[in-house]
């Protein structure tokens, strides 16, 4: 009786201790749900590449850029926002005091965007070789950089022809009480074709904006791939 309740004693021993298999099962389980129990465990490479679209978590992130030019780039953001705002703002006023100080604004904010172009292009230069940004296919990064290009020639063009526009209408150009030298003579013609100019420009630039927030935010909640963080500003731990 005694050797009996043993043997059973035994064997249910053996039945709590799982088997080889058991555990392998139960330790695979566990890598492909991960920490928090949902989704694929970011340090086990799936067959074939990551979920297209939704990288795993365990790649590494995309660095971001400098933190000097992404300063740059919301300076930017903010002067460009400034300036149509205080422009379209003046076209809905009547009072010629108010008028004339909202057009003010809006050609120190166009000054503002020159120099931080420039400031930028001079940064850029410094910094040499900007951080992988990614892979996408050639079409994507293409299109992208054509848009980059785009937005640079009209950052520069617009506020250059603002500043030309003030010295066509015989309106110096005045920056922080400093008078600008003017660009061209004055030229009720040539202000006419030059206001036009400035207004075509100022609509293909907003175009062109809204498809680069498009396509951020294309990057952020479709493809996942970090391009989107790595512009915003580093979190203080």
């Amino acid at each position: 009786m005694a050797s009996y309740e043993l043997e059973c004693r035994a064997c249910r021993q053996r039945l709590r201790q799982p088997s080889a298999a058991h555990v392998a099962l139960n330790r695979i389980g566990c890598d492909a749900k991960g920490d928090s129990g949902m989704g694929m465990n970011p340090l086990i490479p799936l067959k074939g590449g990551p979920l297209k679209g939704r990288p795993a978590k365990g790649q590494s992130a995309l660095a971001p850029l400098p933190r000097r030019l992404r300063v740059l780039h919301w300076l930017t953001v903010i002067c460009v926002a400034m300036a149509a705002a205080f422009i379209l703002t003046r076209d809905q006023l009547d009072g010629r005091d108010v008028r004339s100080w909202l057009l003010e604004g809006h050609r120190h904010f166009g000054l503002f965007v020159l120099a931080l172009f420039v400031v930028r292009v001079f940064v850029r230069l410094r910094v040499g070789k900007l951080p992988a940004s990614g892979e996408s296919p050639w079409p994507v990064r293409a299109a992208a950089g054509l848009t980059h290009i785009a937005l640079y020639a009209l950052l520069i063009t617009l506020p250059v022809l603002g500043w030309a526009l003030s010295s066509a209408e015989g309106k110096p150009a005045h920056f922080f009480g400093a008078t600008l030298p003017n660009l061209v003579a004055p030229d009720e013609d040539l202000a006419d074709s030059l206001q036009a100019w400035h207004l075509n420009a100022a609509w293909v630039l907003l175009g062109l904006v809204c498809l680069h927030i498009a396509a951020a935010l294309w990057h952020h909640f479709v493809m996942r791939d970090g391009v989107l963080r790595r512009m915003w500003p580093k979190r203080r731990r």
